[in-house]
């Protein structure tokens, strides 16, 4: 028998989902910590789980020194970040203080600087490494079970991976008019970044949403999705480097590119203060302020999500396709969790990666992202705790089918 205990860092939608995920595994996951800057949220999350092995603490992610405090206090085997991106440094910089592991969702963003790569967790590679300990970065649906599909087709259904695409569908319907699936500072600075794809060893820049297509996703039908970057993409072409295009589409209703479009145009997406009654505030704070909470929309949330990756290349000399996704309901999520389809499919994977880390089945030392271990028993906790996955092999790609 396994049993570890764990720290949560963050009480929102995605850290609600994982707290329960972990509730249902008692005899893996022996003491679980939640901590949170709103202890209001923590003591909510408490009273919804009502087990006696959760208990909750209030800890300011960005002071490290805090989070050093209560590791040293409570002692977990692993710490699970599922608080902010601009926090991922700090809570690291705690962990390796501490020599405890860590486990994050989504990789370091600077607050003043909106845009994102794995080379500031990257580099603490060697000192992970040298402490004992192990980083698991990104360990989400997109990034995380996206990154775990491709490493599970090149182990089992190819010799050469040649062209990657990850498709990301919420094809959900929340009631709101204009909403934002998690953190609106973070989803809202993601979709107004220049987009990026890879092709034949450089990285091509476009201008945010410029390039669409209408992909057909399973069980959903056409989609217009749009072209963006996403993090994975940098560490999908350094672990396979025989890749020679690697994009990322999502899909977006046209109210709310409207919305956003209005919102951008008056300045409301800025992450640059203003004056505003003698005090310096940040729109893009202020609007996150006023928008509903994405923890809050699972109560009316319709329809789905379909994300997978779309896959072309070699086996065996012959050419092969490979298409791997989840379709998850936004009702079914919130009847277990409470929570949408978005907060699911991002919980779920994190709480199998700490129970793999528990288990010593991902666990050495050093700073790893999901494509780097094992994928085979991620893929079978993967259907076993909520995200049942599809397999296409040799069928035409919709991304590839002109619409």
């Amino acid at each position: 028998m396994y049993m570890g205990k764990v720290l949560i860092i963050g009480a929102g939608g995605v850290g609600t989902v994982v707290a329960h995920k972990m509730a249902q595994i008692p005899e893996i996951f022996n003491e679980v910590l939640i901590a949170s800057r709103t202890y209001e949220k923590v003591e909510k999350l408490l009273k919804k789980l009502n087990k006696a092995n959760f208990h909750g603490s209030k800890v300011d992610a960005d002071n490290s020194s805090e989070v050093v405090a209560l590791i040293k206090d409570f002692k977990p085997d692993i710490v699970v970040n599922v608080a902010l991106p601009y926090q991922d440094l700090p809570i690291m910089d705690a962990c390796l203080e501490t020599g405890v592991s860590y486990l994050d969702t989504a990789n370091y963003e600077p607050k003043d600087n909106p845009h994102f790569t794995y080379e500031w967790q990257w580099a603490y590679k060697e000192r992970y490494e040298k402490a004992g300990i192990m980083a698991i970065l990104g360990c989400g649906f997109d990034p995380g079970v996206t990154q775990a599909y491709v490493a599970y087709a090149a182990k089992h259904y190819f010799d050469e991976i040649h062209y990657l695409d990850i498709v990301d569908c919420n094809a959900g319907d929340h009631g709101k008019y204009f909403a934002t699936n998690f953190n609106p500072e973070i989803n809202i600075r993601e979709v107004t970044q220049n987009g990026r794809y890879y092709e034949n060893g450089k990285w091509i820049e476009t201008k945010p949403l410029s390039i669409k297509k209408s992909i057909n996703y399973p069980g959903i039908g056409l989609r217009d999705s749009y072209l963006m970057y996403h993090e994975e993409l940098e560490s999908l072409v350094k672990n396979f480097p025989t890749i020679k295009r690697a994009r990322f589409w999502m899909t977006f209703s046209q109210r709310y590119l409207t919305a956003l479009e209005v919102l951008q145009e008056i300045g409301m997406t800025s992450i640059k203060p203003i004056k505003f009654k003698g005090m310096d505030i940040i729109p893009l704070e202020f609007l996150k302020a006023i928008l509903p909470e994405p923890s809050a929309l699972g109560a009316n949330y319709k329809g789905q999500t379909s994300i997978g990756v779309q896959l072309r290349g070699l086996k065996d000399g012959k050419e092969r396709t490979c298409y791997i996704w989840n379709n998850c309901s936004h009702e079914e999520a919130f009847k277990e969790t409470g929570t949408q389809a978005i907060n699911y499919t991002t919980g779920v994977p994190a709480m199998i990666g700490a129970k793999l880390y528990l288990q010593g089945i991902w666990k050495k030392p050093g700073v790893y992202t999901l494509e780097e271990l094992n994928p085979d028993p991620f893929m079978e906790d993967l259907n076993k705790y909520g995200l049942p996955w599809n397999i296409e092999l040799d069928n035409p790609l919709p991304v590839e089918i002109a619409q």
